[in-house]
């Protein structure tokens, strides 16, 4: 196994030509912006609460100063009511500034080996992830996600968990509105009872793995808790599969402070024949939906008899 050790981050120095592709495809989506602003003739001030910040905030964004988030920029085309070409034409200038090693805008709250997973994860063709404790990351909603961040970076200020947040909703957005890469997720039945934040958060999220199990590219597997089956494993596995490369396959398994990536055959096998032990034994896609309207149903009566 190849321990993926954290490495300092490079500061300073010149502007790499990603750096200059993606400023100057910033600020062709910050005039997009601005120019259907003053076309509606509001002010900064007045749309600055629509992303959830202050004036500068919106200047910065409009003039390309500062990375553009997914999140603000839709809420800002939506709060515009932008026609169809112009939303069309803000998709391609946001997909421009995303491309460009889009993850790096969130370099300052993602570790090195979770980069490397993320830019691996956008060349797989097939994903296979495994979850003995919460939701895998790539299915979770925002408000699961803050308060499994919350739960994870005690001492994290707003912003930082906010932009931890943001990254996972922009990593998910970007596996999910692809043909590839097909997604299986094993999960353990306790994940689905397990409670995070509130019923109405756990309402919502295991209304979006419903919504994911019946959205044809992810196969959604619960590990039954009354079924009899081998031992499983004590952590999560990430197995990706790729179409060509240097490596075919590699498996991924996170710890506290770093992640293993096992390319070594022998130890290959291991990990996928766990994952093949964990499908065997996993209940039928239709089976596992019924589990999770189950666990709906109970989270749901829960917060009936509260109130």
């Amino acid at each position: 196994m190849t321990t993926a050790r954290r490495e300092s981050r490079a500061r300073g120095g010149p502007p790499m030509d990603s750096d200059r592709v993606r400023a100057a495809a910033d600020r062709l989506l910050g005039r997009e912006l601005r120019k259907c602003r003053e076309a509606r003739g509001l002010t900064l001030r007045q749309v600055a609460p629509v992303i959830r910040g202050s004036v500068s905030k919106v200047s910065r964004l409009e003039r390309g100063e500062s990375p553009p988030r997914p999140r603000d920029v839709r809420d800002l085309a939506r709060y515009y009511g932008v026609d169809a070409d112009e939303m069309r034409a803000i998709e391609r200038l946001l997909e421009h500034a995303r491309d460009c090693a889009w993850y790096e805008q969130f370099s300052d709250v993602t570790p090195d080996f979770l980069k490397r997973l993320i830019q691996l994860e956008g060349d797989a063709e097939e994903i296979c992830v495994y979850e003995n404790l919460v939701v895998p990351g790539i299915l979770q909603t925002r408000a699961y996600a803050r308060h499994m961040v919350r739960a994870v970076l005690p001492g994290a200020g707003r912003e930082e968990v906010d932009r931890v947040v943001e990254l996972r909703a922009e990593r998910q957005l970007r596996l999910m509105n692809r043909p590839l890469p097909k997604v299986t997720a094993l999960l353990e039945e306790g994940v689905l009872h397990r409670r995070c934040g509130n019923a109405a958060v756990m309402d919502e999220q295991l209304t979006h793995l419903l919504r994911a199990a019946h959205c044809g590219k992810v196969s959604l597997r619960v590990l039954p808790m009354a079924r009899a089956y081998g031992a499983t494993p004590p952590y999560p596995i990430t197995h990706l599969r790729f179409r060509d490369g240097q490596h075919t396959e590699l498996a991924y398994v996170e710890h506290i402070n770093g992640a293993n990536y096992v390319t070594r055959p022998r130890a290959l096998d291991d990990y996928r024949n766990a994952l093949a032990n964990l499908r065997h034994a996993a209940a039928g896609e239709d089976e596992s939906v019924r589990l999770i309207l189950a666990a709906q149903r109970q989270f749901n009566a829960g917060e009936l008899r509260v109130g």
